[in-house]
């Protein structure tokens, strides 16, 4: 009996076909998970970083109207301003206005004083002195050297007439052998001396009138000169004495009697009291777009106020340039010196354009690539562009994307080396 039961226990019983197989299949599927993800994350030359969506701004290309504008801030300042510097310098006598008042054209501001420049006015008004004596006294010698010469002319002229007189009747006499030929000879000797003589005369005088005609344009000359710098001295003292050059509003004026001012230092300014422009700064990406006479907007309310271009400085100080804009007509009321207007400058026509947002990822790129998002919104692909004109808003695209794609527009600053995005 107990062999029996024995034998029946030692009995095999045949195994189910899955257990069999299921280690074999297991294994095979592990082996082939591990190949996958060994081929995905494979070296491929291609840089890959995770990123979280949350992190990234993303937006659509589109079609759209694009506004060739920039927005402007500009400040407020004065149509025209006129600079008080203190020409030759001094020590500030009186003080006849005060700061803030509004001036008339001509009106007296402050007197100086300046013992250099009185010296040097009473200096040249003796240098003008004693050459107008100078030039009096070659007058008066030229005019009596004319009637000297003149006596001289008429002495020799009578004399040779006389000589021809007597030299006439001698001939008559010696043809009638009255008189001997030596004094014929006599006399025509000395009507050919008294000829000569009178030629020379006139030559000689007319030299000498010559030379002092010459000396008395240069005396003249001497003393228009110093006439001139006499006036200039004149001029210099009567600076002195400031006036306004023209009507307006006596302002950075802040001067004490006493105080010495160096040449050419600036006391104050007179600015247009009713008058304005706005100066606003640009940056230089737009500097080659930017001309005279280009329309500006400045919205106040209701009313939409016009302005224009009318000056553009050549220096670029820190990417930016300056430029200077006048109102076209009418000017908003109650604006004041140092007030900020925000502005829209037209540079260009409205066009349709295939446009995507002006975000940071242009300071990372310079415009010249951009992450493309797939169809799946999982990955981002960079990819390169061409990018045309921008605006506040809007960048126009000249090449690389299609209407309807979707581009990461957030800044790049984290990942600009990676060449696909991994969006979870």
């Amino acid at each position: 009996m107990i062999d029996k039961k024995m034998s029946f226990m030692d009995t095999p019983i045949p195994a189910n076909a899955w257990r069999r197989q299921r280690k074999y299949f297991f294994s095979v599927l592990g082996f082939s998970l591990v190949c996958a993800l060994w081929a995905w994350a494979a070296p491929s030359g291609e840089r890959r970083l995770r990123v979280l969506k949350s992190e990234l701004s993303v937006a659509q290309v589109s079609q759209g109207i694009f506004e060739d504008v920039i927005p402007l801030r500009g400040q407020i300042t004065p149509l025209y301003t006129i600079y008080l510097d203190a020409m030759e310098g001094g020590r500030v006598e009186k003080i006849l206005v005060e700061e803030g008042v509004e001036l008339q054209a001509g009106q007296a501001i402050v007197e100086f004083s300046n013992a250099r420049l009185q010296l040097e006015s009473i200096t040249r008004e003796a240098q003008v002195s004693e050459q107008i004596n100078l030039l009096q006294s070659q007058e008066l010698n030229l005019a009596r050297n004319a009637l000297d010469h003149k006596r001289q002319l008429n002495e020799l002229e009578l004399r040779l007439k006389d000589t021809a007189q007597q030299l006439a009747r001698a001939k008559k006499l010696a043809a009638q052998n009255y008189i001997a030929q030596d004094k014929l000879d006599e006399l025509g000797n000395q009507y050919q001396y008294l000829q000569n003589s009178l030629a020379l005369t006139k030559e000689s005088q007319a030299a000498d009138k010559a030379l002092q005609e010459s000396q008395l344009q240069q005396l003249r000359g001497s003393v228009a000169s110093l006439n001139k710098n006499l006036a200039f001295a004149r001029d210099n003292l009567e600076s002195l004495k400031v006036k306004a050059p023209v009507d307006g509003l006596l302002t950075a004026f802040d001067l004490q009697p006493g105080q010495s001012l160096m040449p050419g230092e600036r006391f104050g300014q007179i600015d247009d009291p009713d008058n304005f422009k706005v100066m606003a700064l640009v940056d230089e990406f737009y500097k080659n777009r930017l001309q005279l006479g280009q329309t500006a907007f400045y919205q106040q309310g209701s009313e939409k106020y016009d302005l224009r271009v009318k000056k553009i400085y050549p220096q670029v100080i820190d990417g930016q340039f300056r430029v200077d804009l006048v109102f076209n007509n009418a000017q908003p009321p109650n604006v004041s010196r140092g007030q900020t207007l925000q502005m829209r400058l037209q540079i260009g026509a409205n066009e349709p354009a295939l446009l995507i947002p002006n975000n940071s990822f242009y300071q990372d790129t310079g415009g010249h690539w951009i992450y493309v998002m797939d169809g799946s919104q999982q990955f981002a692909r960079k990819r390169d562009i061409t990018l045309g004109r921008r605006n506040a808003q809007s960048i126009e695209v000249l090449n690389g994307l299609v209407e309807g794609e979707s581009v990461i527009v957030s800044p790049y600053t984290n990942y600009k080396e990676i060449d696909r995005l991994i969006i979870r």
